[in-house]
């Protein structure tokens, strides 16, 4: 160790020495390093990259060895590591020093894998247990000597597979057998023949879509598997209701066509009228609602988010539904104290249903009251027909010009004295002057 130690030191001038040269090879001055394969080194790749680590020994100079895949063997294929529960020989008799429970030769009792037998094959000479081969593994890399599936042979599997399909097989055909059986005990006291049909067996397990039989991939080689349909077989297809080309698109990917490929037709005779049909019924709706709810509720501030949390999204809808229904009652509540409600099963009065009343008023032939009184006009509550500064008219009872004037006098000043036809004369006098 302190002779590897010395053999690396470097005096001062050595080093600095190094480092000119390796300045020089960066700058082309200088031809590159070449390893023990006679290929060139890039002077620009780092150190840490270049240098050999401490743990591979190696003496043949510098080299990128240490970076590059190792060479996989013969042909490019890898060997496998040992041949698993392979043996070299069968021995007949107990053979000193093997293992005294089996009789290998290759371990000791104490790393037997053999269950402990009650008579060990060192005492009775049966059933030794022949040699297993031992193999060295030599010079393995790293992924090389943790493989869990060196010397795995995948047909030894398939005998499984294919007693799980029999088994299969057998199962169908037995239930088979019982629904006939339950079929002919059903109709035993039937004078018609009992003609049980395939598809009658089997219409239980069409109780779904349709299912197609495939050979799916497994370890073993492959295994019968079901793949269920997207589609009743009796159904007619999207694409058949509108052979038009400019109709409806469909989409073979996902089988969806969104509008609908007969929109000329009587809506009640349709069958089918689109995808879009059903996002705006149901529970789609009511997620759109609650997202736009999410939305607005983010842009106000609240921290929520549909997709984030959708939990409190939802408690938050359903919380703001219900206010809202609060509310709404009590503004009912509040409009129907004030004003009544028109709607409601009462009685009207006889006034109103019949438009009927005892008051009796004799009008002249000017239509000026004789008898009785005149029917009162409702007013509002602000002053109305107040004629003041000796106006006629009131205001507002003249427009020109977008103002608002005394017709009487044809004044726009309001609350100014009446001039009666002198004030008119004069104000046209006065708009002739104005004139070209």
């Amino acid at each position: 160790m302190v002779s590897q130690n010395l053999a690396s030191f470097k005096s001062r001038q050595e080093y600095r020495r190094n480092i000119e040269l390796e300045e020089a090879r960066k700058a082309g001055l200088v031809p590159a390093e070449v390893d023990k394969n006679g290929k060139e080194i890039n002077p620009h790749i780092p150190k840490y990259v270049s240098d050999t680590p401490w743990y591979i020994k190696t003496d043949e100079g510098p080299s990128l060895e240490h970076q590059r895949k190792p060479e996989s063997n013969v042909n490019g294929k890898k060997k496998s590591q040992h041949d698993s529960g392979a043996t070299v020989i069968q021995a007949l008799k107990y053979r000193k020093s093997a293992c005294t429970n089996c009789g290998s030769m290759k371990h000791d009792a104490k790393s037997c894998i053999e269950r402990p037998r009650k008579v060990g094959a060192k005492w009775n000479d049966k059933h030794i247990a022949p040699d297993e081969i031992v193999e060295t593994l030599g010079h393995l890399t790293y992924d090389e000597k943790r493989d869990r599936w060196d010397g795995y042979n995948p047909s030894r599997y398939a005998h499984l597979i294919k007693r799980y399909e029999l088994q299969q097989e057998a199962r169908k055909k037995y239930l088979k057998e019982e629904r006939i059986k339950k079929l002919e005990d059903q109709d035993v006291h039937r004078d018609d023949d009992i003609r049980v049909d395939e598809a009658k067996v089997d219409e239980s397990k069409q109780t779904d879509f349709a299912k197609v039989e495939k050979r799916v991939r497994t370890t073993g080689g492959g295994s019968t598997g079901t793949v269920r349909n997207l589609r009743i077989r009796e159904d007619t297809a999207k694409y058949l209701r509108n052979l038009d080309v400019n109709s409806a698109h469909y989409d073979p990917k996902s089988r969806s066509m969104r509008e609908n490929p007969n929109p000329d037709a009587d809506p009640n005779e349709q069958f089918y009228a689109g995808d879009n049909v059903w996002r705006n019924t149901g529970q789609a709706l009511e997620f759109n609602q609650m997202n736009m709810h999410a939305l607005e509720a983010f842009e106000r501030g609240q921290d929520v988010h549909m997709q984030a949390a959708p939990s409190q999204a939802e408690f938050l809808y359903k919380n703001y539904k219900k206010i809202k229904e609060i509310l709404t009652t009590q503004t009912n509540c509040t409009v129907l104290e004030k004003y009544g409600n028109a709607a409601s099963g009462g009685e009207l009065p006889k006034e109103l249903l019949l438009g009927q009343s005892e008051r009796v008023v004799e009008y002249d032939r000017a239509g000026r009251i004789i008898k009785g009184e005149e029917e009162a006009v409702p007013r509002s509550k602000y002053a109305e027909d107040v004629i003041i500064n000796n106006h006629t008219c009131v205001w507002g009872s003249w427009w020109k010009g977008h103002r608002w004037g005394y017709k009487c006098c044809k004044q726009f000043m309001r609350n100014s004295y009446c001039t009666g036809a002198a004030g008119v004369e004069a104000a046209e006098a006065a708009v002739h002057l104005m004139d070209p």
